[in-house]
């Protein structure tokens, strides 16, 4: 991969990544746009839902590993997609495998009203599945702690 669309995909990751305070856990918590979770939960509010959640992991054999998270609601027609740098990031990946659980929250809790929208993988083997994909793909670069800008060309790898 080169110098230039390393920066592409760096442009393109989401800051709203974090962790929630779910009983007496930590579960990895995505914040959108305090409008766009508005409209998120106006569009399912009161409805059975459930959500496909698929992880792509981009990878470049030089430990650039980035993953787009794809959220597809069953219902109000919603397809979100956030593109997170494992990198800085591996923590949210090790809590999503060991929890099977994921949280959206507004990026501001005061605007969502306090409003948590929890999503419960199906199957929690995948998110280990991701998590062991991810941490080879970061390979030595992991304990360097984080990635660099160094990086040369090469096919993206799933």
């Amino acid at each position: 991969m080169g110098d230039k669309e390393l920066e592409k995909l760096l442009a393109r990751v989401h800051d709203g990544v974090s962790t929630f305070g779910y009983g007496k856990s930590e579960v990895p918590c995505i914040m959108l746009d305090d409008e766009r979770f508005g409209e998120i939960m106006s569009r399912i509010a009161g409805r059975p839902v459930s959500v496909f959640t698929e992880l792509d992991i981009l990878q470049d054999g030089e430990g650039h590993v980035f993953v787009e998270v794809e959220l597809k609601f069953s219902e109000g027609d919603i397809n979100e997609k956030v593109l997170i740098n494992a990198a800085t990031s591996l923590g949210f990946f090790e809590l999503l495998a060991e929890t099977a659980m994921l949280a959206l929250t507004p990026s501001r809790p005061e605007a969502g009203g306090g409003n948590v929208f929890m999503i419960q993988l199906p199957q929690p083997l995948k998110a280990q599945e991701a998590l062991e994909i991810i941490k080879k793909g970061l390979g030595p670069r992991r304990e360097a702690g984080g990635p660099g800008h160094d990086a040369a060309g090469g096919p993206w790898g799933v």
